[in-house]
Formats: structure tokens, C-alpha cells, sequence
């Protein structure tokens, strides 16, 4: 039985279902890796960056989530961000969470 939970456990591993991300997998999914990368600048900054920058921030969560949902210009330089009109309101705070918790 020990033997089958193991080899249970390495397959899904080794598949990435056991390593799945749903913060990074809606990133992928939604283009946002097209201008931005966890750990560097890309057009826009870094998510460890913007994790950083607003790091325990009271209402962070929900002013970001409106600049994914209805872009952004110079919190970052003079490169503007989209709006993001793919991207639904639920999907946007999940992609929010997950990027303020990148380090």
C-alpha cells in the first residue's frame, strides 16, 4: 500500500498536478508573463518587486486588482499597462494574492 502511495505521489509529480500553481497557471493563461516575470523586470516589473513595494499596504489588494482589470501609467515609469478586459474580477484578485505573495 506504502509502495503505491509512492508511486502515486512521484507520477503526480512528476506530471505537476501536485505542483500546480493557480496563481502562476492564470498568469500564464491570462498573457500577464508576455510584460512581467516573478523574479525580473520584463516591460513591467517584477511581481517579487510589486509584492515588495506594496507589502502590507492596507487596501493594496483591491487597488491592484483595479489597475490588472483597468490598467495603470506611472506607478512603475512612463510604460503603461493595459487594461486586462480578459481577465474577470475574481480572476483578478486571485492573480493579485498570488502576486503579493511572491518574494
Amino acid at each position: 500500500m506504502k509502495r503505491l502511495l509512492i508511486c502515486a505521489l512521484l507520477g503526480a509529480m512528476a506530471s505537476g498536478s501536485a505542483l500546480a500553481d493557480p496563481g502562476l497557471d492564470l498568469a500564464k493563461s491570462k498573457n500577464c508573463l508576455a510584460c512581467h516575470a516573478v523574479q525580473n523586470k520584463v516591460v513591467g516589473p517584477a511581481y517579487k518587486d510589486v509584492a515588495a513595494k506594496f507589502a502590507g499596504q492596507k487596501g493594496a489588494e483591491d487597488m491592484l486588482v483595479q489597475k490588472v482589470l483597468k490598467g495603470s501609467t506611472g506607478t512603475w515609469g512612463a510604460i503603461p499597462m493595459p487594461a486586462n478586459p480578459q481577465v474577470s474580477d475574481a480572476e483578478a484578485h486571485t492573480l493579485v494574492k498570488w502576486i503579493l505573495s511572491q518574494k
